[in-house]
């Protein structure tokens, strides 16, 4: 007698990307208290299951949900704001001014509605985000049901949100403490980078992530100039100085690591600390290219983020994907460096084990949670289908999900967002932009 379950998906094409990258075709995927139950040929699986739900995938492809490593999902409202500038100037003279006047509650709010539908309707369940006020951000993505893992930007001088460094820990503590217990978002500990924290805060950051057993991400070796003002100060590049410090562990991951050396990388390998590549984003602050070949090579783990949507300027991570497929290649001269597998494995499995949770997530596998997106191939940009991967990799756009499942749970049905308004959310935005234009800062 066929088993009772919660929802099956019907005859779609499995990318799983498994340990053995394994593709199925003509899959059922079965999905009972939010994890796969059974994903096997469509045949084996009808028969075995009897759901209370099914989604018919003809011409779909079931991948497993993105994950977005690095963001900073509220920043959405920045879009646009100031482009073609260097890091340094962007963020100083543009983004730090514009924060100070506007983020409060109701922007954190909105902004990251705004983002959690980009996020969702491009195909990305996890993300992991930092950025101010992030226990406002907790409440609005408990309704939208995204996954998330976020973090207070911890910093030596005043922030919107936190006075001193001082009480900018005490808001990581509350939030690791608020977050306790709840299924789809975890806290972690997020010192913004060498050259804006002291190191009695980079210590202090460490020491919080340990005792509270949360991920720690900061921003490591962006830009070149960052490498030589900590080498000049302190002795060591920053990879190095992190690492003295005790910052680099296995709970942490680094975001960009553009600038380092070979020495760098054998102590990334050493502390067993994930890189997060954000190829877009370098690209459009020109900040450099991470040495993403050389990091896989040695076994270091890389995942893949956007960064936030003021420097990339979307959430897309089959951008993503698409980029630092390309990239490396005419980076090294090699059309060999980072296959279409590597690019999304990074963009899945990458980003799971960077968390700790590539045993909950990244794939799709048994017992796994059903975090799954399905692509709607029945375009011509997708037609005709050789190689799922390569097709992935280098046609597919996040216009094309159609379905998306957090949980087991459908989220996104038919390119429909289910869990709020979002035209009243595109409102909001429109009229924040308004008020916005025009100003000088």
């Amino acid at each position: 007698m066929p088993k009772q379950i919660d929802l099956l998906i019907s005859g779609c094409l499995a990318v799983t990307v498994d340990k053995n990258f394994s593709v199925i075709e003509n899959a059922g995927i079965a999905i009972d208290d939010g994890k796969i139950v059974d994903i096997e040929k469509n045949e084996d699986v009808i028969k075995a299951y009897r759901a209370r739900k099914t989604v018919s995938a003809k011409n779909k492809i079931a991948i497993p949900g993105l994950i977005n490593a690095h963001t900073h999902a509220a920043m959405v409202y920045f879009r646009g704001l100031a482009d073609d500038l260097p890091l340094k100037e962007w963020l100083e003279n543009h983004i730090w001014p514009a924060e100070s006047r506007y983020v409060n509650a109701e922007f954190i709010r909105n902004a990251v509605k705004l983002a959690a539908i980009e996020m969702l309707k491009s195909g990305t369940t996890t993300f992991c985000d930092m950025y101010f006020l992030p226990n406002v951000a907790a409440e609005v993505l408990e309704d939208v049901k995204i996954k998330a893992i976020l973090g207070v930007p911890l910093l030596d001088f005043p922030t919107p949100v936190s006075k001193s460094p001082e009480e900018g820990l005490k808001n990581a503590q509350k939030l690791i403490e608020s977050l306790k217990g709840s299924s789809r978002l975890m806290a972690a500990v997020m010192p913004h980078s060498p050259y804006t924290c002291s190191s009695g805060l980079l210590k202090q950051a460490a020491e919080m992530s340990k005792e509270y057993d949360v991920p720690l991400q900061i921003h490591l070796a962006e830009e070149k100039w960052e490498n030589e003002k900590i080498i000049s100060e302190k002795g060591m590049t920053s990879v190095a100085y992190l690492n003295d410090l005790t910052v680099l562990s296995e709970k942490t991951s680094a975001a960009h690591v553009n600038w380092i050396s070979r020495e760098d990388m054998e102590i990334l390998k050493e502390a067993k600390t994930g890189v997060i590549h954000n190829p877009q984003s370098n690209m459009k602050l020109a900040t450099g290219i991470c040495p993403v070949p050389d990091l896989l090579k040695m076994g270091i783990t890389v995942g893949l983020g956007t960064d936030g949507a003021a420097s990339n300027n979307d959430l897309d991570m089959f951008g993503e994907i698409q980029t630092a497929a390309r990239l490396h290649k005419i980076a090294r001269k090699d059309p060999t460096v980072i296959s279409a597998k590597q690019a999304l494995w990074m963009a899945t499995m990458g980003g799971a084990k960077s968390f700790g949770l590539d045993k909950e997530i990244g794939s799709l596998e048994i017992n796994k949670k059903a975090d799954i997106v399905l692509l709607d191939t029945n375009k011509p940009h997708l037609v005709p289908l050789y190689d799922a991967h390569s097709q992935l990799a280098y046609s597919a756009k996040g216009s094309d999900v159609d379905t998306v499942i957090i949980d087991g749970k459908i989220i996104v049905e038919n390119c429909n967002l289910l869990t709020c308004n979002e035209e009243k959310i595109l409102n909001k935005a429109r009229l924040f932009s308004k008020k916005l234009k025009g100003i000088t800062f």
